[in-house]
């Protein structure tokens, strides 16, 4: 499965990069950048927002699954371990807070 990933991938990069050339004329230009380059651009902000968030999103699950759990278990000390998640979740989501910020300075400002 992770080998047709990296083909379609590597497909998808050589038909970026290859489209302007095949069209046989010159880049269109818009605001100093080049049709390639803003498409890189957008491809870049989306895969790393897509990547930027699924990896907390994971990790949420996880943290979530494992406090109630220990929840169930022992149920005394149920405050405890529910501060300590909402604090650990807290971190996680600012991962993907700092993805979004990145994606969009790629998109506005680069």
């Amino acid at each position: 499965m992770r080998k047709y990933a990296v083909t379609a991938v590597l497909a998808l990069i050589a038909v970026v990069a290859g489209s302007s050339l095949a069209f046989a004329q010159e880049a269109a230009v818009e605001g100093g950048r080049s049709a390639l380059v803003q498409a890189a651009i957008f491809i870049g902000a989306g895969l790393g927002m897509g990547l930027g968030a699924i990896g907390p999103g994971i990790g949420m699950g996880h943290a979530v699954r494992g406090a109630l759990e220990g929840m169930a278990r022992n149920p005394g000390h149920s405050s405890k371990i529910m501060t300590t998640m909402l604090v650990g979740l807290a971190m996680m989501e600012s991962l993907a807070i700092y993805a979004l910020v990145v994606a969009l300075i790629l998109l506005f400002v680069v």
